[in-house]
């Protein structure tokens, strides 16, 4: 580690709701922390979107407030990193502008583009055998192609959130490795680019609309610019470091950065990551993806696209007209959690956006069965936060199907805010979970990440190691775990019958074109008022 003077760095976590800045020192202690949130609109089912300079006005106030918060000088900021939603599509025109709202990574528009890439069976589709996400990069920006090909035409680059952030820091447009093998079928052990499939695919010719410019997860891109510095109320020397997906870079703040360590990120979304050293394909389960977080090892990745998103719906427009206090999550899941396992005959799914893993099947609904006059409205919440229980026991039950077992996983985000949607976790899958003293971990390790782009630890596990303290570990309850064992099957069997009519629901055909303005694009009053600095020549 370097010496000198007191060392801080900043992590900058663009959420899907929202943006938050870290302040921690080299030693992994936070300093202060800060949020400001942003919109989503949804225009049609299945369609999210959001503004993209909605997300750097959100970035500068949340900096300012955790640097003011923190105390410290902005001359011993050592190094900003920033991190993004996976997926989340940002078309930019010749002058670095956005040329239509960017498409979030929750949005499954591109189904049917999906679908096709499945069917090539291109060996490129190794890390993803059973079906192309329509999530991904490459099918939205198909679709952009096939229905809004004047949009496409102004679209000189696409980039990720991750990527947008890193442009309006420094100036400089770039692409992070950690996406793009993730998320983009790049594969660096396997020649790069795959030119073919995307040719077969009916994307010939995209890859000169990405970046030339590939940077790994800890790499420094450059300085801050001056426009930035003043935004963001940071010293014209802080350093940008090359961030990446957020639930990759929060592996970092889990210090799962060795072999047989596995994070589990609740949120929106749940995310299962182990971290491996075999190079093993597992059907419905995306990966192993090579050296997108440790040079040498690969990360598997197990999914659900609809975890506390649907809770905060339920809480919305439902939970909180009872709970009207400013608990009142608190107090609806607490009424939740007298109720008994299985919801006295409720079963519900939790494919409210589609689901990620281990189908891959993005035109499954959400579903709700077994109703009685006997309910109440605490019941069905009560199977619709177990489905999402199940949906993460499904996703270790095909790891470990495939001989890839996961024997505790390491926790982070909204879950750990309710001990007892942690503990459902554990009894309904059966490991231990342990739970880190520093729960915001994606913020949290993309500061660890600017530690290492800034020289401070040599690697990203000799930081996070050195960096990252465990708080407790929730231990699985047995007997629950075999009471919830059998509404799992429950679960399971509900997918199989239901799925051909939600498959039927679903081809009915699309809804009527949503308007557009005069460029194809929505976007803020506010968001008029900042621009993104030009590269250099």
């Amino acid at each position: 580690m370097a010496l000198g003077r007191k060392a801080y760095f900043i992590g900058l976590d663009g959420g899907t709701g929202g943006a938050r800045a870290i302040v921690v020192d080299a030693e992994g202690n936070v300093i202060a922390m800060a949020t400001h949130d942003y919109a989503t609109t949804f225009p049609r089912p299945g369609w999210a979107e959001q503004t993209p300079v909605d997300w750097w006005c959100a970035a500068c106030l949340a900096v300012r407030q955790a640097v003011r918060e923190a105390g410290v000088s902005i001359a011993d900021i050592r190094a900003i990193s920033a991190d993004g939603t996976s997926s989340t599509l940002v078309a930019l025109d010749h002058g670095l502008q956005p040329t239509m709202p960017a498409i979030l990574w929750m949005d499954n528009r591109a189904a049917q583009q999906a679908r096709r890439m499945t069917e090539t069976k291109h060996p490129a589709l190794r890390r993803s055998r059973l079906g192309v996400s329509s999530e991904w990069m490459l099918p939205k920006i198909l679709w952009i192609k096939e229905t809004l090909p004047d949009v496409y035409e102004r679209s000189r680059w696409f980039v990720e959130m991750t990527d947008y952030l890193a442009l309006r820091l420094t100036g400089r447009l770039t692409l992070g490795l950690n996406h793009i093998t993730n998320r983009w079928f790049y594969d660096g052990r396997r020649g790069g680019w795959p030119e073919d499939f995307f040719h077969k695919a009916g994307l010939d010719g995209i890859t000169g609309h990405f970046p030339d410019e590939i940077l790994p997860l800890g790499a420094p891109i450059g300085y801050i610019t001056p426009d930035a510095a003043e935004d963001l109320g940071l010293a014209r020397d802080t350093l940008v470091v090359c961030g990446g997906t957020d639930a990759y870079v929060a592996m970092v703040g889990l210090d799962v950065c060795r072999p047989g360590r596995t994070a589990f990120i609740t949120g929106s979304s749940h995310l299962v990551l182990p971290m491996t050293d075999q190079d093993v394909e597992v059907p419905g389960i995306f990966g192993p993806h090579p050296d997108c977080v440790v040079p040498g090892l690969l990360v598997m990745e197990g999914g659900q696209v609809s975890s506390g998103s649907i809770v905060r719906w339920w809480h919305d427009h439902i939970g909180r007209l009872g709970n009207a206090g400013p608990d009142s999550y608190g107090e609806m899941l607490r009424q939740v959690e007298a109720l008994p396992i299985g919801a006295d005959g409720l079963v519900a799914l939790d494919f409210w956006q589609g689901n990620r893993n281990p189908y891959i099947d993005y035109e499954l609904q959400g579903a709700l069965w077994g109703l009685t006059l006997k309910h109440t409205p605490g019941h069905m919440l009560r199977a619709l936060v177990e489905s999402v229980a199940y949906g993460t026991e499904n996703i270790l039950r095909t790891l470990r199907t495939h001989s890839v077992a996961v024997e505790t996983m390491v926790i982070c985000g909204g879950a750990t805010r309710t001990p007892f949607l942690m503990q459902m976790h554990a009894d309904v899958c059966g490991i231990p979970i342990a739970v880190p003293k520093v729960l915001e971990a994606t913020a949290f390790g993309s500061a660890i990440n600017a530690a290492v782009g800034a020289g401070f630890y040599g690697s990203l596990p000799e930081a996070s190691g050195r960096m990252v303290r465990e708080s407790h570990v929730i231990e699985p309850d047995m007997r629950r775990n075999r009471a919830y064992g059998e509404v799992f099957e429950f679960y399971r069997e509900t997918h199989e019958a239901l799925a051909p009519l939600m498959h039927r629901m679903a081809r009915r055909g699309p809804p009527a074109p949503r308007p557009v303005g005069q460029n194809g694009l929505v976007i803020s009053a506010r968001a008029e008022a900042m621009t993104v600095a030009q590269p250099a020549e």
